[in-house]
């Protein structure tokens, strides 16, 4: 992903795995695969049948557990996590896994996505005397679980599950079971699979790929994954509506390798490039695409539109983030340090720039002014999905609309803001063919809220922006 310099950002990856005797490093592998989602902190919790032990940090999955620290992790079921940072501060308090201790047991915790009435339910929580710990609405949860007054732990987060509304990919653990559940509208992906006798959930699946595990199946909305040493069982504590999986999970998140709810991100990525090409065609020499979510896209286009795909933008691997620069001139400088135009590949021509969303608008000006300063003559902007012009209220860094240029810009003052010579979006039709889920789905199974303004939940948003309800 290129994510340091675009401008969208998804909070995070989780994993977990029962059954295994090297439980830790299998975690510590899977969260490699899904470093992408998040790059500010990682963690892992492992148990031994008897107790709980911790160990998470800030930054990279190899900078944290690079010296050693995973010899010290022994037991058979583990859960990890990747952050980045939606809600709460970015610092080691709000690194997950959690780990929650009471005379009771314990319980490990982590999140994918975005609770999106956590302020409301800890305003609450406070008045009753809970006392939080840290500023992720992750911990919210923990606390109605340890307030429910059901016998079974299982009952306990059935019950915890009803009353938070958002976006959820949880995977947990006691001492002797590995629990897993997913929101009611199936917002974020997570996915089981066997590694021998063990089971793994993951929030892809090419996680799986990695470890050498088999993809079963994806958990369902509003269900309960319980894994102990007996196997898996499934249990319901909300009846879905209909899935609204996040279509930037296509576009943009997922890895190309990774299957999101059986569709696989590469071939619907190239699909939104051909569907692009179709409805958006240009007169040009070259087609390129912005490394790396785009890349597959840009494959399609050309295909469609018979116009050679060539790498006129190369992305450097080994560069530190371009934001943490202190001023807008260093920041500018480590834009080019992070991507290269290609003369040999631009210079003269006419150039299609494929990239999968505009969301400020700061980046696609960069990298317009990248290609013509390497000699492109003509640069024209073609995004494979459609204007994102909503806030993002389960986990995407998008929550103040006014953050959005097309919120507040035509496609031709983006246009112009931009320095292209033309600029297109994809339709919200050609991005469900693209990605083609069953035609008998309500919005083919999809979340479009950062399209079209329409929200799968009932959200409550601390800004003045409108929203709707599907």
């Amino acid at each position: 992903m290129f994510a340091e310099i675009k401008g969208l950002n998804e909070e995070c990856g989780v994993f977990g795995v029962w059954g295994h005797k090297d439980a830790a490093h299998i975690t510590y592998y899977g969260l490699h695969s899904l470093q992408h989602r998040g790059q500010e902190g990682a963690g892992i919790v492992v148990t031994d049948g008897e107790k709980l032990k911790c160990y998470k940090g800030v930054g990279l999955v190899n900078d944290v557990f690079g010296h050693g620290e995973l010899e010290h992790l022994h037991g058979s079921g583990a859960i990890g996590h990747v952050r980045y940072t939606t809600a709460g501060a970015s610092d080691l308090t709000n690194c997950q896994p959690f780990l929650f201790n009471s005379q009771t047991g314990s319980l490990a915790l982590a999140h994918n996505g975005n609770l999106v009435n956590a302020n409301a339910l800890k305003h609450q929580l406070e008045r009753q005397g809970s006392i939080f710990q840290t500023t992720s609405d992750t911990e919210v949860v923990a606390h109605l679980i340890k307030r429910s007054g059901y016998e079974s732990l299982a009952e306990r987060i059935k019950n915890a599950l009803t009353m938070v509304k958002g976006a959820y990919a949880f995977v947990m653990m006691v001492e002797d079971k590995l629990l897993a559940a997913l929101d009611p509208n199936g917002l974020r992906p997570l996915s089981i699979g066997r590694l021998g006798d063990a089971y793994v959930i993951s929030s892809e699946t090419c996680a799986f790929d990695i470890i050498g595990a088999t993809y079963e199946r994806e958990v369902e909305p509003g269900e309960l994954i319980i894994i102990d040493d007996n196997g898996l069982t499934s249990e319901r504590f909300s009846l879905s509506p209909k899935r609204s999986i996040c279509s930037m999970e296509y576009v943009y998140f997922a890895r190309p390798d990774s299957n999101v709810d059986q569709i696989n991100v590469h071939h619907a990525r190239k699909n939104l490039g051909k569907e692009l090409a179709l409805e958006k065609p240009v007169e040009a020499d070259v087609v390129t695409g912005v490394p790396d979510s785009s890349i597959s896209a840009a494959i399609g286009y050309a295909e469609q539109a018979g116009i050679p795909y060539e790498l006129g933008l190369i992305k450097n691997r080994y560069v530190g983030r371009t934001f943490i620069q202190p001023s807008q001139e260093l920041r500018e400088q480590g834009v080019k340090m992070k991507l290269s135009a290609v003369r040999g590949v631009v210079e003269g021509k006419r150039v299609v720039m494929i990239d999968d969303s505009i969301v400020r608008g700061t980046t696609s000006r960069r990298i317009v002014r990248l290609l013509k300063e390497a000699g492109a003559t003509e640069v024209h902007v073609r995004i494979s999905s459609p204007p994102i012009k909503n806030s993002c209220f389960y986990g995407i860094d998008t929550s103040t609309k006014g953050e959005l240029i097309a919120s507040e810009k035509s496609v031709q003052q983006i246009c112009d803001e931009i320095g292209a010579d033309s600029l297109e979006f994809l339709s919200v039709e050609g991005l469900m063919k693209g990605i083609g889920r069953p035609d008998n789905e309500e919005n083919h199974g999809q979340c479009l809220a950062c399209f079209t303004g329409q929200y799968p939940t009932e959200i409550y948003p601390e800004s003045d922006h409108p929203y709707q309800k599907i």
